[in-house]
């Protein structure tokens, strides 16, 4: 009898272990794990959106760049109608791809840049990989700015653009103290771990789940969330930031951007757009959030 309850708990423990192991590779899985758009995909919800017919017209070059441990990004470089030596690297969010980065990208004409877009690493036309939340990111924006540098020699000012996890990374890219002269961060998190325990708290599950997702992160790519916190790469920073965020922003929440504000060192301003939620600002008012960054761009 003894042995037979031996056997059972053996059993049930042995269950358990199997499935915690189960769970911790799932949910990391599922957080880390990019869910692509092909860019056909991610320019019909664009189209569906806002007006796109700016885009065809455009004169466009493709190419690629490499990493710094090789891996290779697709970059798309649209030039300005109106001949400039101003360019700007917009760089999208989470499971979008370049073409997400369109509808900043008219704005920016007017004001008189030329636009380069790109997939990030394990989105659009790149290779599959994880998402690491800023970290192999930020260098490889890093890399596609001394790249930018390189490939067009009239270059008189540059700046960045992201939105979500193209604003962590762009905040992440600073710690590289990167020639660049201002950048602008829409949404961005300052950590993942308050986005991942916020959303794990509004759909009612346990906060546990939120560290077997780290585990099992640890595990498999080797990279835990403490090191995912772009507010990190700002305390030395001091290239200007506009910071821009929706104020319904229930997602990525404004306190994200409100203490990566009060972090750097640089000039910076905080903008908040009224009844946008996450990634919807420039849709929701894009008069107003372009008149933000024409002033910030003429009080530098």
């Amino acid at each position: 009898m003894k042995k037979s309850t031996g056997l059972i708990i053996g059993a049930v423990g042995g269950g358990l272990a199997l499935g915690t192991v189960g769970l911790m590779y799932g949910l990391s899985d599922f957080v880390w794990s990019v869910k692509r758009q092909t860019l056909e995909e991610a320019m019909k919800w664009q189209t569906d959106h806002y007006d796109t017919s700016f885009y065809g017209p455009l004169e466009k070059q493709y190419y690629e760049v490499e990493s710094e441990d090789g891996y290779i990004l697709h970059i798309e470089f649209l030039r300005n109608p109106v001949p400039t030596t101003k360019y700007m690297i917009l760089t999208h969010g989470y499971s979008d791809n370049r073409m997400g980065s369109l509808k900043y990208v008219s704005m920016y004409m007017r004001l008189g840049f030329n636009c380069i877009i790109y997939d990030l690493r394990g989105h659009g036309e790149n290779t599959p990989h994880f998402v690491t939340c800023g970290i192999l990111e930020s260098s490889d924006l890093n890399c596609l700015i001394r790249d930018t540098h390189q490939r067009y020699p009239d270059l008189t000012e540059l700046g960045l653009h992201g939105e979500s996890l193209g604003a962590a990374t762009t905040a992440t890219c600073m710690k590289y103290k990167p020639d660049v002269d201002f950048a602008v961060a829409d949404c961005g998190f300052s950590d993942i771990e308050n986005v991942l325990r916020g959303q794990a708290k509004a759909g009612h599950m346990p906060g546990f789940f939120v560290n077997l997702a780290d585990a099992g992160a640890r595990i498999r790519f080797g990279y835990a969330m403490k090191d995912m916190r772009p507010i990190l790469s700002l305390s030395e920073n001091e290239i200007p930031i506009l910071f821009i965020h929706g104020e319904d922003d229930a997602f990525i929440t404004p306190d994200n951007s409100r203490r990566m504000y009060e972090c750097t060192k640089g000039k910076r301003e905080l903008r908040l757009i009224p009844g946008a939620q996450h990634a919807e600002s420039i849709l929701k008012s894009p008069d107003l959030y372009e008149a933000y960054v024409r002033e910030f761009l003429q009080s530098l």
